[in-house]
C-alpha cells in the first residue's frame, strides 16, 4: 500500500509513485502537497536557513534548495512552475519555466526564482515558492526528410495570427 503524503485523499493506485528523499537541511519542512482535491501541482517549499533567509533583490535570481531529492517514474517529468499569486503580488518567478527535472535526475531539486519586482523580496525557510507537476513524457522518433508539407500557416510565428 502506498502512503499518502496529503492530507487530502490518497491518489488512486494508478498514480505515478513519487519517492523522495529529505536531505538534512530540509528537515521539518512539510513535503509538496496538493492543496485542494484539483490542484495541478504540488507545492514546493524553501530549505533557507532559519537564520539566514534570502533576499532577492530587484532583476536578481537564484537556486533556491527544496531539500529534497526525487524519484521521478521512467516515462514521467517533473515540471517546475512559478506560483501565481507571488508572480501577481511580488514579481517573482521561475526561470527556465517549465523547468524539467527528468526521471534520471537523482540531485537536490532547486528552483531558479528571479524577482522582477520594483522591490526586495525575501525567501524564508518553509515559504511556498514554486509548483511541481508530475507529467507524461513521449520520446519522438526523428526522421530526417528533405521537405515537410504544406499548412495555410507555413513559416509565420511571432505574431502571425494577429492578436484578435
Amino acid at each position: 500500500m502506498i502512503k499518502p503524503v496529503s492530507p487530502l485523499a490518497p491518489a488512486p493506485e494508478s498514480a505515478p509513485e513519487l519517492k523522495i528523499v529529505r536531505l538534512p537541511h530540509g528537515q521539518g519542512l512539510d513535503l509538496p502537497a496538493y492543496e485542494t482535491p484539483g490542484s495541478a501541482g504540488m507545492d514546493l517549499r524553501a530549505a533557507v536557513e532559519d537564520n539566514a533567509p534570502l533576499t532577492l533583490a530587484p532583476g536578481g535570481r537564484f537556486a533556491v534548495p527544496t531539500g529534497l531529492i526525487m524519484e521521478i517514474p521512467f516515462g514521467f517529468e517533473g515540471q517546475v512552475r512559478p506560483r501565481s499569486g507571488l508572480a501577481l503580488k511580488s514579481g517573482i518567478t521561475c526561470l527556465n519555466t517549465p523547468g524539467t527535472i527528468d526521471s534520471d535526475y537523482r540531485g537536490e531539486v532547486k528552483v531558479i526564482l528571479a524577482n522582477l519586482g520594483a522591490e526586495p523580496f525575501t525567501v524564508s525557510r518553509g515559504m511556498r515558492i514554486a509548483q511541481l507537476v508530475i507529467a507524461p513524457v513521449v520520446q519522438a522518433r526523428l526522421v530526417l526528410e528533405d521537405t515537410l508539407s504544406q499548412t495555410a500557416r507555413g513559416a509565420g510565428g511571432f505574431g502571425s495570427t494577429g492578436a484578435k
